[in-house]
């Protein structure tokens, strides 16, 4: 830096949070981040005060700490003057002849900035706080709002829920979020993305990155793009305005960062949710697995039993509402409504087991009582017209005035819309005026169809492709203040806001999901609002104080290590960039899962510290010959997790999808966790010529010591029988079996093989020499061959192991805290 900026030590009002240099800089104290800001406005350094390292980004385009969005375009001030002792800047926008103080507030951590006054408020589209411009690029919290390097972390965090992080880039103020229902295949995302980014309060740059906040004057009616509607009416809201948007700054060392967030939210009274008087984001149960079984009140003792047996404290129902907006429940599982999942909420909580429900948020169904038999005025709508003639009980074709609204076909999944107290549903629009909704079916989802007269209004209803119709803020705010009853009412502690995107159908993007996520929060009881574990299908910047983690990733679309596997693991990457506690998604025990896949799956849980739901019932469970063995796995592996056990080292090879552990209980706080080097194989049936060997042949390495190799054959398409293996063209096996299509024959290293059944109940064992299969360390040929049955398609499925040396691990026991 050059020795005319060098800060003078000028000290002013408020505890040295500003001093004034020779070029006429302000600095003000953000934490260890000095901010300053000339004459013109201009932010001009962004330094970590402990190292004296500038982070700024100085570029030929410097921004202003805060602008002003007019008749489309952004105005930043051409001048900033310290007025009241160093505690407020005036800021003067002379294109648009606008001037604004901001009121700045020095904590120990942080620095605040409140807009408090601002000229010609009514024709100000929004305020913009920043770009703040740094030369970090290393890691970018693009949802938390905080840049950091191994050095030092910046961050911007907006102090209510009006500011909303990120950039105006859409006037529905949506944010661009990585979703892999976008995508063309739900079964992994593509193989050339190594990020995914959600949220943009924080942006990667090609200089580096830069932080943002701002608010929008919602006082007018506006047309805007959202939902895949080019025209959506966004009404206008009534809220504070831009007066009052506010944003903290604050600079700090990386690990620090967790602390300064906590420091903010205390500090400004920001939703602070805590487990267990632990703040959430820092509290190990945040990470706990769940069982999800669909239980009822005559179900709910063995779900119990079986989260017990897994060692689990949660237990999800994925489906129990008989509607969607009033939240009844399915009568036959809860016969009592509320007061049945009341009945099961108290039996879990005896068991140590907390309960919690699945949700489709802002999602209404067209059985539930805001649409039928009378239609709520509040239902979303994507824009209305008029009728252009009158209309009686019997018209199916109705002509409106304006079509704008309702051939918009990219999301229009019901084809509906509401004239008064009436649903019609039409097949189509008239391409030429006059403009006619054709085919229409009248009185429907149990309205009831009636006369109307010309000028009537038409309004066309958003709706989802879940076949569901959304609504506007208020009765949004009305479903989750159901929610928030159903909630206090029962004592449920479990959340998912599935579907938080329906918040859109407000016109308000991000801060329709805040309104509507908020409105739960604030009115739940303390006994909830302190010991609650939420999730949703997006994120956001002031929301991320309030849900606990996301848990994304699905098991439908292929196996079970196969499933949308890349997709978790980036995720596991966005979490650290956001410091949000980790999950794996959501997976799938069949009554045919392995017990190698479950532990596949564990090892990653311990690998990146991260839960998972596992989607089960208790007859699968019972069907599976290994489903016992495999609940007692998940304890162990669980308890190891969250009790810290596993090293640093343990954790990072565990990351590799590629590699496999096995943990083995030797005493109540300690294990032996066994790494496996696994290469899998196919050897398919052929044609050759008389003579012609058609065995396959298969190379691999055993990196461990000597020690039999362990398999597990499946048969595909076929059933096999005269196996025969030969190791390194000298030990040669002839297997006197019949293996059916669907069965497994597992070797552990013993003196037995065995067979199962597709569900992994044994079907028999068969004596056998270890040495047969012994391998010493290093490269090695395995050749196999087989009967095939006629199939043409048939193959044998060949999964070889070696294991390494057993590690401990175990759970350093406070000797103080022994009782």
């Amino acid at each position: 830096m050059k020795t005319k900026n060098i800060i003078i030590a000028v000290i002013c009002l408020f505890g040295a949070f500003v001093s004034c240099t020779n070029n006429v800089d302000t600095v003000f104290f953000a934490g260890n981040l000095n901010i300053g800001i000339n004459q013109d406005g201009e932010i001009t350094r962004m330094i970590d005060s402990k190292n004296n390292t500038q982070y700024e980004y100085a570029s030929n385009d410097r921004k202003s700490i805060l602008a002003i969005k007019v008749d489309g375009e952004l105005e930043y001030p051409n001048s900033v003057e310290v007025i009241n002792g160093g505690g407020s800047l005036l800021l003067e926008f002379p294109k648009n002849e606008v001037a604004a103080e901001i009121e700045i507030v020095k904590k120990e951590k942080y620095l605040t900035f409140e807009l408090i006054s601002i000229t010609k408020q009514d024709q100000i589209e929004l305020v913009l706080w920043g770009p703040f411009e740094t030369n970090i690029k290393e890691t970018v919290g693009e949802t938390v709002g905080v840049v950091r390097n191994k050095d030092f972390s910046i961050g911007i965090q907006a102090l209510n829920m009006r500011t909303l992080g990120g950039y105006p880039s859409t006037e529905d103020d949506s944010t661009p979020s990585f979703d892999i229902f976008g995508t063309t295949s739900l079964v992994d995302v593509a193989d050339s993305l190594n990020i995914l980014y959600r949220g943009h309060t924080a942006l990667p740059k090609d200089y580096g990155s830069s932080l943002q906040a701002y608010t929008r004057n919602r006082a007018k009616d506006r047309i805007v793009s959202s939902m895949d509607h080019q025209y959506y009416e966004a009404p206008a809201y009534k809220d504070e305005g831009i007066i009052g948007s506010k944003i903290a700054l604050f600079g700090c060392a990386p690990e620090d960062v967790l602390n300064t967030l906590e420091a903010i939210e205390i500090g400004e009274g920001l939703p602070h949710p805590t487990i267990d008087g632990v703040w959430s984001k820092k509290s190990p149960k945040a990470t706990s697995a769940y069982l999800i079984q669909d239980f009822s009140t005559t179900t709910i003792d063995e779900a119990i039993s079986l989260t017990k047996k897994a060692g689990l404290g949660y237990l999800y129902h994925s489906g129990p509402f008989l509607n969607w907006g009033h939240f009844d429940l399915h009568k036959k599982a809860f016969p009592k409504n509320w007061e049945s999942m009341k009945e099961c909420v108290e039996k879990a909580e005896e068991a140590g087991v907390e309960l919690g429900i699945h949700t489709l948020s802002n999602f209404i169904t067209t059985n539930d009582p805001f649409v039928t038999p009378i239609p709520d005025d509040r239902l979303a709508k994507v824009g209305s017209s008029q009728l252009a003639k009158d209309i009686d009980v019997e018209d199916k074709d109705i002509v409106i005035n304006d079509p704008t609204y309702f051939n918009q076909m990219g999301n229009n999944s019901l084809h509906a819309a509401v004239i008064g107290k009436e649903i019609i549903r039409y097949e189509s629009v008239s391409e030429t005026a006059p403009w006619t909704l054709l085919n229409c079916q009248r009185g429907a989802f149990g309205t009831k169809a009636t006369s109307h007269s010309k000028e009537k209004n038409i309004g066309k209803l958003a709706d989802h492709a879940y076949k569901t119709f959304l609504t506007n803020m208020d009765l949004g705010i009305e479903m989750s203040l159901r929610l928030a009853d159903l909630y206090n009412q029962t004592g449920l502690k479990q959340i998912s806001f599935d579907g938080l995107e329906g918040n859109y159908s407000t016109g308000m993007g991000a801060y329709g999901e805040l309104l509507f996520v908020d409105a739960w929060y604030k009115n739940l009881n303390e006994e909830i609002k302190n010991d609650y574990i939420m999730d949703a299908s997006r994120p956001g910047h002031y929301f991320w104080h309030m849900f606990t983690r996301m848990n994304w990733g699905e098991p439908w679309y292929a196996g079970f290590r196969e499933s949308q596997t890349s997709y978790r693991l980036l995720n596991q990457d966005y979490f650290r960039r956001n410091f949000i506690p980790a999950m794996l998604g959501w997976f799938s025990m069949r009554d045919n899962t392995s017990l190698e896949d479950i532990e596949w799956m564990l090892a990653r849980s311990a690998a990146f510290d991260a839960g998972y739901a596992l989607v089960t019932a208790v007859d699968l469970v019972q069907k599976n010959g290994s489903g016992n063995e495999i609940l007692e796995k998940i304890k162990e592996w669980e308890k190891a997790r969250l009790g810290g056990a596993f090293t640093i080292d343990q954790k990072k090879r565990m990351e590799n999808i590629k590699d496999e552990f096995s943990l083995e209980k030797i005493s109540e706080n300690s294990w032996n966790l066994t790494p496996y080097n696994v290469e899998r194989f196919e050897h398919k049936k052929k044609v050759r010529q008389p003579g012609e060997p058609v065995w396959s042949s298969f190379s691999f390495e055993n990196i461990h010591s000597n020690q039999p190799l362990q398999f597990i054959l499946t048969t595909k398409n076929t059933a096999v029988s005269n196996i025969v293996f030969e190791l390194d063209d000298f030990k040669k096996v002839s297997l006197d079996i019949t293996v059916k299509e669907g069965e497994h024959l597992k070797y552990s290293g013993t003196n037995e093989l065995v067979l199962y059944d597709k569900t992994w109940n044994k079907i028999k064992s068969i004596s056998v020499d270890p040495k047969l299969f012994e391998v010493d360390k290093g490269l090695h040929i395995l050749k196999i061959d087989c009967k095939f049955s006629e199939n043409e398609e048939a193959s044998l499925k060949l999964e070889v192991k070696t294991a390494g040396k057993p590690e401990l691990v175990k759970i350093e026991v406070n000797e103080s805290k022994k009782i």
